[in-house]
């Protein structure tokens, strides 16, 4: 599967000049601050750097871009941990138990988790596009709206397991996400609801609604208190503690694997991506878990779970730019770009012609990978620095911050004024104990099922069903979704019941 000679080409290209490696831990620094920034997008970070590539060679111009990549990757989950603030939708699940850690004072712990899932994670990726990248590609063709259908409604099922303490408020909640997905124009060129404001004609901006309903809202619950970790004794941001908790990964190795291995699957299909994957990988942790009731309150599992899925679907959305020319998502569109500056056109060509710098461009990505476990750790000293500034000087500046994101993502007033309405609807929410992620999932993956579903309608002439039997990749998809979804809670139901009668 591997081209020996077209490898130790690879090699000598990466590993016999310091240059191509210049410009890798520049990379890694601005993706990791600008993907704990809220508002600011990994794709916004490699966009704006992207003219400083024009006079670098291609592989060193690959790796500068996709160093921002990995590290916004991880920079994303950052936030998220210690302040509830998703850094971008790929990073949704990891807020749901790192925070309450951070919360609890253990930070150290949960950036370490974080810290370890993302490198194995993103390390397994790249080693499985190394190893199957022809294999991929010709998976990658073959995947179309209906296989798409059934991954994104994967991803919906974790909407009911989203409280514990009331599936009717989980789902209403996922439902009310589902029906905002809705406002504005549709896929098929019809007018919906805009309650009256233009500015909703292409519907409600994701970022600016998530960054308002998980980051602000949390700011506006927590402005009585006087700090993020209340015990003093907790605050300290400690290297063997984050060690720790890095060490901590590894006594969930089926955790682990299973969610880079549902990255690295879900993030090679085109416009799905990381933030289905880590959604979907959260959701099967909680599912098969011994202990789902400890998910939400700051289960390491499910940060390794979600950070894993994440930082893996780096390498799955690499499948399609490198073996097919076709950009899964906004970040590999920018890496498109970069193709296109060096008069270099992704696709089978590519791979069968320059195969030695295809298997630069991975090798130099599992190299990032170990960088960013270095440059991680030393970052997380000042990023970590958060939990010791009091709320009273913390809580108006990440407002503004928030404000300032959303407009930076949509041009118009409409960012901010879009961040303020979902802060007042979070605040309302978690009052009345109605789960706010289950909302951002609605709103997210909607408006992604609508669109494919219209385009199965249309393949199948209204036949979805016929069309799903003609598919065996998407029948098989379905098939060990409904496994898994059904299977493993009644594998459980029977294992406890066998436990109890042996206790008996």
């Amino acid at each position: 599967m591997i081209d020996q000679v077209a490898l130790s080409q690879a090699f000598g290209l990466l590993f016999t000049s310091i240059e191509p490696w210049l410009w890798v831990i520049p990379g890694l620094l601005i993706g990791l601050i600008f993907g704990s920034i809220p508002g600011l997008q990994i794709s916004m970070a490699m966009a704006v750097f992207l003219p400083v590539t024009f006079g670098m060679d291609f592989l060193q111009a690959m790796l500068f871009l996709t160093a921002i990549f990995t590290g916004g990757a991880y920079g994303g989950g950052v936030t998220a941990i210690l302040m509830n603030i998703p850094g971008s939708s790929s990073s949704i699940a990891t807020a749901f138990d790192g925070y309450p850690m951070a919360r609890q004072g253990k930070h150290n712990e949960a950036l370490g988790l974080g810290l370890a899932a993302s490198v194995i994670g993103a390390f397994v990726g790249y080693i499985l596009l190394l190893l199957l990248i022809n294999p991929l590609a010709t998976l990658v063709l073959k995947i179309g709206p209906m296989e798409m259908v059934v991954v994104v409604l994967w991803g919906l099922t974790l909407i009911a397991t989203l409280n514990d303490g009331s599936l009717s408020k989980g789902l209403l909640a996922g439902f009310f996400g589902l029906m905002l997905s809705q406002i504005g124009m549709s896929t098929t060129g019809v007018m919906r609801t805009t309650v009256g404001n233009p500015h909703l004609l292409d519907g409600i901006p994701v970022v600016p609604a998530m960054i308002g309903i998980f980051a602000a809202s949390e700011l506006l619950r927590l402005r009585g208190s006087s700090y993020l970790v209340q015990d003093e004794a907790q605050r300290d941001i400690s290297f063997g503690r984050i060690l720790r908790g890095a060490g901590e990964t590894f006594r969930y190795p089926g955790v682990l694997i299973r969610g880079s291995l549902i990255g690295a699957v879900i993030g090679a299909i085109p416009g799905v991506g990381s933030s289905v994957a880590n959604l979907v990988s959260y959701g099967e942790a909680k599912r098969t878990s011994r202990t789902p009731e400890t998910f939400g309150k700051g289960a390491p599992e499910g940060v390794i779970a979600a950070e894993s899925a994440n930082s893996s679907s780096e390498g799955g959305s690499m499948t399609a730019l490198l073996a097919l020319g076709i950009p899964g998502g906004a970040a590999t569109a920018v890496l498109l770009a970069a193709f296109s500056f060096h008069n270099i056109i992704g696709g089978p060509s590519f791979i069968r012609n320059q195969t030695d710098v295809v298997y630069s461009i991975i090798l130099g990505n599992l190299g990032q990978v170990v960088l960013l476990a270095v440059i991680g750790l030393a970052m997380l000293r000042v990023l970590g620095m958060v939990v010791r500034v009091p709320l009273a000087y913390l809580v108006p500046s990440v407002l503004a911050m928030c404000a300032w994101g959303g407009y930076g993502i949509t041009g118009t007033i409409a960012g901010p004024l879009t961040v303020a309405a979902f802060a007042a609807l979070g605040w309302l929410m978690r009052r009345n104990d109605y789960p706010v992620a289950a909302t951002v999932i609605g709103l997210l993956l909607g408006r992604m099922m609508e669109g494919e579903l219209v385009r199965t309608l249309q393949i199948s002439n209204g036949q979805p069903l016929n069309y799903l039997l003609e598919r065996p990749m998407a029948l098989g998809l379905f098939v060990f979704m409904v496994i898994v979804l059904v299977g493993a809670p009644l594998l459980k139901t029977l294992r406890q019941r066998k436990v109890q009668q042996v206790g008996n």
